[in-house]
């Protein structure tokens, strides 16, 4: 689990950002970073930039560790392409991201948490590891015993996000279809993300 679970609400102000289009983000009230000098506008460097880019993506996936992003990267780079679209569909194949982006939960850091408990099946089987890669045409479904829980209620009335297209949702059941990895024009992200320049950062 994150060192920075708790500390999750403050991550926008530290990042600039709104990072998950939240209406109670406090970045709404108090558009600067945090602490003494948080309002003073400083030139960013292209290396701050691209430290900032690959921050905003590590974090609005629910503060993945280093080491673990590090491996998409390699991932992303292995694979035919542009590294930086192959980069998000990497992160959007994540189970606990499909769990978030289908609205079973209300925010990314409870997905993580569903999953680990072992309240999410694919394809009819238990699966308890958020970075599992879902694949096209898998069904990933909160378990029927689970269904009234508090916080899938909190997920399904959330305003938060749209669904996308590239997931199809059944409400009712609380069933999640793969439909195929998305692009970066596809993802719902309500901030600008620069994978590109997360991809720059780690080839520097």
């Amino acid at each position: 689990m994150s060192k920075r679970k708790a500390s999750k609400y403050k991550i926008d102000r530290r990042l600039g950002v709104n990072l998950w289009g939240r209406p109670k983000s406090p970045f709404n009230k108090r558009p600067y970073g945090p602490g003494q000098h948080g309002q003073r506008r400083k030139k960013i460097s292209d290396y701050g930039q691209q430290l900032a880019a690959k921050q905003k993506l590590k974090g609005y996936y629910g503060s993945i560790g280093e080491k673990q992003f590090r491996k998409y990267y390699e991932e992303a780079t292995r694979r035919k392409g542009d590294t930086s679209e192959n980069l998000v569909e990497l992160l959007e194949r994540r189970l606990a991201t499909v769990v978030y982006r289908a609205k079973f939960v209300p925010t990314v850091f409870a997905a993580r948490q569903f999953v680990n408990h072992g309240h999410v099946l694919v394809n009819g089987k238990r699966v308890n590891v958020p970075s599992y890669s879902v694949q096209d045409g898998d069904v990933v479904q909160v378990d029927p015993k689970k269904k009234d829980m508090q916080l899938v209620f909190e997920g399904q009335e959330s305003s938060e996000r749209d669904l996308p297209d590239y997931i199809e949702v059944d409400q009712n059941d609380l069933k999640a279809t793969f439909q195929r990895g998305p692009k970066l024009a596809d993802v719902p992200y309500p901030t600008t993300m620069e994978p590109n320049l997360v991809i720059e950062y780690y080839s520097r």
